[in-house]
């Protein structure tokens, strides 16, 4: 029987890139870790790997709940307003929804096979917001 050490802290380090990453319940942690180390005085060059690591994922989560929440408000509203347009409206805040949560999974896939959580678009526009927001 293989005994489980609590020495090894790395698993637990990508536990919290994992729960970052669940669709609209990581947006809450990454907030907090945000806050957290966004109140820091030193330069984010100056932080450790996993620190660094950490906050651009939660920088990523943040930013992608933002953009999801941002579309289902106004798609929603949208939906209302409009009689003509509502059934459309509703059908692309389905799929704006199913992509959120796709892309969630697939940012948890690439982190379980040791890749980086970056997406070619929304990593940027993280970086530049989280610079701006601390």
């Amino acid at each position: 029987m293989k005994k489980v050490e609590l020495s090894d802290k790395s698993d637990f380090k990508d536990l919290k890139l994992f729960i970052y990453l669940i669709p609209i319940i990581g947006f809450f942690p990454s907030l907090w870790t945000l806050y957290r180390h966004g109140n820091q005085k030193q330069p984010s060059d100056s932080l450790p790997y996993q620190v660094r690591r950490q906050v651009n994922t939660s920088r990523l989560s943040v930013t992608l709940a933002g953009c999801w929440l941002l579309g289902y408000i106004l798609l929603g509203f949208g939906a209302e307003t409009s009689e003509f347009l509502a059934l459309r409206l509703l059908v692309l805040n389905s799929l704006l929804t199913s992509g959120y949560f796709l892309v969630s999974i697939l940012l948890m896939i690439r982190l379980a096979s040791g890749k980086s959580a970056r997406l070619p678009g929304f990593s940027g526009l993280a970086e530049r917001v989280g610079k701006h927001l601390s």
